[in-house]
């Protein structure tokens, strides 16, 4: 068969899988299918023949060129042009010159549609069904020439070119969109993006800034005004998926009262089969791969991220043209984390559809950039998230110990514990030589107790007192431990020390069972128990609590990335009514804290998580990895010498368990069979060594004995070291957060002097004495030429900057944060004042000063009464939130539910203006 009859052949069968009936022209049936692919078509004279001429419904709309393997089809597209105008005359057509132009090599297949404003070709994964083409065609205007420029918009391309203006405002066009200006840019760009038929978009904005709810916004207005017929939305954990779906299910139309879910089907795919009526299917990437390969997905897969295993995938085994999945199948498709899991085998899922594809990420990397084809349409770092008022900032507060920087020795004659993992048994083990330990060895092969005791008994001991001052209850506290068995110790050790039953303290791992993990989460975020969550990676990304306060690191991070989706947790903006509901002594949440207890804060970090070795690969990732179908080399080799290492360990009881399991092969037989399978001869073909190295994998695809070898796996014993007692080294907020403090102190000082003869307020006080009155205008203005790049400042971190740097001269660190505390900044950074008090209390103090001055000038003649008093206390709350009152302010709440202006004016009469004027004099001086 030469090079263009292979090409053909494998064109013939992607058109076939598609619902094509591919004939010759001697035997022709237009009616034999939707879709009919005649091949060898005779054209005009000069025109040639066509490769293949399609029909749908009975007349013509499109060629395909075909071409050897190898041959670049750019330079085709000339050919295949002429094809779609040499149609004969006397047959029927959609419209002519044909619209719809494929240049295929059976490998490569590239497509041009006709109806698009300025038509670009672009690579397919394989051809549409004749369905698509009908309904692209069936939406034509009746003219039969080429497309005119008032023609109503066809394809997707066409209508994003025609969506209306994104209107955020109540009153314009009815709509209200509640979207922060980040997240207004965010989808305006990605439309312009779109409509600029740009084929790959990147949206990177910080944690916790919204980036769901923007891409659920985006989604709502690209189905109903872009007319995307269905929006594949990729998670790489099952949790995020339901959360997702939430999410989707809580966002409220900006056009009418319905819910999204209630306008437009939304589907969680946790089966095998998407459903077609849903507008927006919600699947993790590892569901959708396997549902692609004709495969059933390992119950565990879904909720575990599928970082690990897809990188294994050196060569990935590629995905073929599934009919059940046709490429046409989704015109969006948005993959959340995107700075993750999508560049080796996962990425061929996001290459198989003809969609545009959305990125969404808080940290991309090189990679990322580099994969969106460098399209960044919206970049909202932490810190204008944060000058914002979308994020809050953080502080580091260190602790070191003795043994977590240097490990320890116990001398031989101790004794010491042992737990089986597997079981948790525990046995007695007297030392008969010294047992020494590094830090990298802690809560892996030993364990500590009082390590970790003393980071918990640390933590309990400053947390009112230096991490949260002034607090009574403690924070709602996430802490990432190493693996599960270390996070059971730490919830055992919180418990103890913080005297406290169950509910205090919950671990929210994969290994949770009774309770789902996603209630346990949901009590986290939303009910007073319980206060400290510890979790591996469960809640690291995506899951969204926002009263959570203290983030604990009590395991190290090498990624950049995965540190900081981890060190997200915390920065979610958390309204003061949500925060209190869970949190009942908190007022409002500024800023969290991360508890270092490793020095995770410390240490440089790379872009990604390379793996040099298949030694560094956990065992279960390795497993899951063939399970998916990996059959590379290193990866087989590597599970076989793992298994012929666990064989020599097993008890017969054991080996009972593995021959029942696996169908009467034991861990050594399976080892053997896959160095059997790499070991081929020199003359075996490439297609029999391949397949004889999937036989030898075929018993992991057994979830039952992928499952029990990993429980197998565990029975290593742990050292629990119970002697050695630990030494807190050092306990408090790291020099990065000083000198991040000093850093922004002297910036904000700096701006005050560069523009104190600028800037009204800034003149006003500097200039105190000429008692000028200070406006709420004048303060917004300050505050707003700060919270302005390049400055960045925002007031709530100026205070705990001023705290963390001279904390027995600030006062009201942890309370909420008004715009005219500014004043109280600006004066303490002029050596105005001594301290830094929150202005409410400086307008306390006056207030007090004030009414004990009029109340001794009125003695015996005419004194405050009990509802005067009252309602001055009102007005002078007022005037520390607004610096000053006007008599229309009683027009407004909270004078207007207490009578207003005519209650004021019963209540004082003639005096008023005189004690309006008297308190903005005296309370703001």
């Amino acid at each position: 068969m030469t090079p263009e009859a292979k090409a053909r052949n494998q064109i013939d069968q992607l058109l076939q899988a598609a619902g094509w009936h591919v004939c010759n022209i001697d035997q022709v049936n237009l009616h034999a299918a939707q879709g009919v692919a005649i091949r060898e078509f005779p054209l005009n004279t000069g025109h040639g023949f066509a490769d293949y001429l399609l029909y749908v419904n009975g007349k013509a709309c499109g060629v395909i060129e075909a071409k050897k393997v190898g041959t670049t089809l750019k330079g085709v597209e000339v050919q295949s042009g002429r094809y779609a105008q040499g149609l004969p005359a006397a047959l029927p057509a959609w419209r002519r010159p044909l619209p719809f132009l494929f240049e295929s090599t059976g490998v490569e297949t590239q497509f041009t549609n006709g109806l698009d404003p300025q038509p670009r070709s672009r690579r397919v994964f394989a051809f549409f069904r004749p369905e698509l083409l009908a309904q692209w065609l069936q939406m034509l205007p009746p003219a039969a020439g080429p497309l005119a420029a008032n023609d109503a918009p066809s394809t997707f391309l066409a209508r994003m070119r025609d969506m209306p203006q994104l209107i955020t405002q109540w009153g314009q066009g009815g709509a209200n969109y509640q979207l922060w200006p980040a997240q207004i840019l965010a989808v305006h760009n990605l439309e312009q993006s779109l409509a600029a038929n740009k084929p790959k978009a990147l949206i990177q904005m910080a944690t916790g800034s919204g980036k769901t709810f923007t891409a659920i916004s985006f989604i709502y207005r690209l189905i109903k005004f872009g007319g995307a017929r269905r929006v594949l939305f990729l998670v790489d954990r099952a949790n995020l998926a339901r959360q997702t779906k939430k999410e989707f299910d809580q966002y409220a139309s900006p056009y009418n009262s319905y819910k999204f879910g209630e306008e437009f089907i939304v589907q969680h795919l946790q089966g095998n089969q998407v459903d077609t009526s849903a507008r927006v299917v919600i699947c993790t990437i590892q569901r959708m791969f396997s549902l692609l390969k004709g495969k059933e997905l390992p119950p565990e897969a879904d909720e575990e991220s599928a970082e690990g295993a897809e990188n294994l995938f050196k060569d990935p085994e590629p995905i073929g043209y599934n009919p059940a999945f046709p490429i046409e199948l989704f015109d969006i498709v948005v993959t959340d984390e995107a700075h993750r899991s999508i560049y080796n085998l996962w990425r061929q899922v996001l290459e198989y559809y003809d969609a545009y594809l959305v990125g969404l990420t808080a940290t991309p990397n090189k990679q990322t950039f580099g994969f969106f084809n460098q399209n960044l349409v919206m970049e909202y770092g932490h810190t204008q998230a944060v000058a914002d008022g979308v994020n809050v900032n953080y502080d580091v507060y260190r602790i070191q110990t003795e043994v977590t920087e240097k490990g320890a020795k116990v001398e031989k004659g101790f004794w010491l514990e042992t737990v089986d993992k597997a079981t948790r048994r525990k046995s007695a083990w007297q030392l008969d030589e010294d047992f020494e330990y590094d830090p990298a060895e802690l809560d892996r092969s030993v364990q500590t107790p009082d390590q970790i005791r003393k980071v918990i008994t640390t933590f309990r001991d400053r947390l009112h007192t230096e991490i949260f001052p002034g607090r009574t209850e403690v924070p709602k506290t996430l802490i990432f431990a190493k693996d599960d068995n270390h996070a059971e110790k730490i919830v055992e050790i919180l418990r103890e020390e913080f005297g406290k039953g169950n509910e205090f303290a919950q671990k929210i791992t994969y290994r949770t069972t009774g309770t789902k993990p996603e209630d346990l989460i949901s009590a986290f975020r939303n009910s007073y128990f319980p206060r400290v969550a510890v979790t591996v990676d469960m809640i690291a990304t995506g899951t969204d609590i926002k009263p959570v306060e203290i983030v604990v690191f009590m395991r190290s991070v090498k990624s950049r990335s995965f540190f900081e989706q981890m060190k997200g947790r915390g920065v979610r903006v958390c309204n003061p009514a949500d925060l209190q509901a869970v949190t009942p002594d908190a007022k409002v949440k500024d800023h969290f804290v991360i508890v270092d207890a490793v020095g995770v804060c410390e240490r440089d970090k790379t872009d990604s998580r390379p793996m040099d070795t298949k030694k560094t690969v956990p065992l279960d990732k390795l497993l899951q990895a063939v399970s998916l179908g990996n059959v590379e080399d290193e990866v087989l080799s590597s599970v076989a010498a793992r298994l012929a290492r666990l064989d020599k360990d097993l008890s017969p009881a054991d080996h009972a368990k593995v021959l029942e399991a696996s169908g009467g092969k034991s861990l050594r037989d399976m080892a053997s069979g896959i160095v059997q399978a790499l070991n081929v001869h020199e003359d075996t073909s490439p297609f029999e060594a391949e397949a004889k190295k999937v036989e030898a994998a075929k018993p992991f695809a057994n979830p039952e004995l992928r499952t029990l070898i990993l429980q197998l796996r565990q029975k290593a014993d742990q050292v629990v070291d119970i002697v050695t007692q630990d030494t807190l080294l050092h306990a408090g907020f790291s020099e990065a957060a000083s000198e991040r403090a000093k850093g922004l102190v002297q910036n904000f000082e700096q701006f005050i002097a560069q523009h104190k003869d600028e800037i009204t307020a800034l003149q006003i006080l500097y200039n105190r004495p000429s008692r000028a009155p200070l406006t709420y205008r004048d303060i917004k203005a300050l505050a707003d030429a700060l919270h302005a790049p390049p400055h960045l400042i925002d007031e709530g971190q100026l205070w705990q900057a001023y705290a963390a740097l001279n904390k027995t001269k600030v006062k009201g660190t942890s309370q909420r944060r008004l715009l005219t505390d500014l004043v109280s900044l600006v004066r303490f950074a002029m050596q105005q004042d001594n301290e830094l008090v929150p202005y409410p209390e400086r307008v306390q103090s006056n207030y007090n000063a004030w009414l004990a001055q009029a109340t001794q000038a009125r003695a015996g003649e005419n004194p405050f009464t009990p509802e005067q008093l009252h309602w001055l206390e009102m007005i002078r709350d007022h005037i520390a939130a607004n610096l000053g009152i006007e008599p229309d302010d009683f027009e407004y709440a909270p004078f207007n539910s207490e009578g207003g202006l005519g209650k004021v004016h019963q209540l004082f009469g003639a005096e008023l203006t005189q004690v309006i004027e008297t308190m903005n004099r005296e309370l703001v001086a």
